[in-house]
């Protein structure tokens, strides 16, 4: 039994063989063929946060899958009307996986920790493994090999940004983040990426039109996450010189443009071009299911094994 709170979690390969999987779903789902592969299993979508992508791709996900799905929200008492170890192995012996959308990271590997099904990180404060494995899902199918292709991440070194450089890391994909000092990787975040993709092509750089020269994607994500709301001010003003406009997509004419939204248009990025025909966010949003799919038959049937 395996859990997914991080890409740190599997290997290249494995990640590559989640790919695989995808694909194949992808392609009998778009030839309307059955692909009940998950017949009776039952996921529960633990959330504390709200959501759009995550909730209605893995329970579309589920339901083309055969299985099924339940939300579950602040009524359900997790970490409020007991111990997450009597919350955890309860939960666990009523549905096959549990997909967790948490305020703090280490909620979820506690949850993990005591559970006995698998556990998915669909978003933590930390890490965003799920939108990862979607962002690289897509590259693959636009370029068809990942393996030496540029990304060049404009903004904040985010959960998203962590764990999409993970996801660099396990696929031979150079990344690039450029953003202002105070906000990029942490010291303590490059040992970890080290240790856990040492082959990873790491570039951390405050240049942003060095970063974007000569990449296959150029991907930014919202300013102030959410719990920032009061640092939003002082973001806008870090960030203003990071906008991805017309004339940063200049230096990099055939780059995809990429953000796993919601966007704040006007800010992190301009509606030229978001709108452009550079721009795949509507291809990412869409294979956050697809790529959420393989991951939960490969997670629940090969890795279980």
């Amino acid at each position: 039994m395996r859990h997914l709170l991080s890409l740190a979690d599997v290997t290249a390969a494995e990640m590559a063989r989640i790919f695989e999987i995808s694909a194949d779903l992808k392609a009998r789902h778009t030839r309307r063929e059955d692909h009940r592969l998950l017949q009776g299993r039952v996921a529960a979508l633990l959330f504390q946060k709200p959501s759009l992508r995550t909730r209605v791709s893995f329970e579309a996900g589920m339901a083309h899958l055969g299985g099924s799905s339940m939300m579950l929200g602040e009524e359900a008492g997790w970490g409020k009307r007991e111990a997450t170890c009597d919350f955890s192995r309860v939960l666990s012996e009523y549905v096959d996986v549990v997909i967790v959308r948490a305020n703090e990271h280490q909620a979820v590997e506690e949850l993990a920790s005591f559970a006995t099904s698998p556990v998915i990180n669909a978003l933590t404060d930390y890490l965003h493994p799920c939108q990862a494995l979607a962002d690289l899902f897509t590259l693959r199918e636009l370029r068809g090999e990942l393996d030496g292709l540029k990304i060049a991440f404009v903004g904040d070194g985010n959960n998203v940004a962590r764990s999409l450089a993970i996801a660099c890391g396990h696929a031979g994909v150079q990344f690039t983040l450029a953003g202002p000092q105070a906000y990029t990787f942490t010291e303590e975040y490059q040992s970890r990426l080290k240790q856990v993709v040492p082959d990873l092509d790491l570039n951390i750089t405050e240049d942003v039109v060095t970063a974007v020269k000569g990449v296959d994607a150029i991907y930014t994500d919202v300013w102030t996450s959410m719990g920032q709301d009061q640092e939003r001010k002082a973001r806008e003003q870090a960030f203003a010189p990071y906008q991805v406009n017309a004339e940063l997509m200049k230096h990099a004419p055939n780059a995809y443009f990429m953000h796993d939204l919601p966007a704040k248009r006007g800010l992190e990025v301009t509606d030229e071009v978001i709108d452009s025909p550079n721009s795949v966010i509507v291809q990412q949003a869409a294979n956050r299911m697809y790529a959420q799919k393989g991951l939960l038959v490969w997670l629940l049937t090969e890795a279980s094994v």
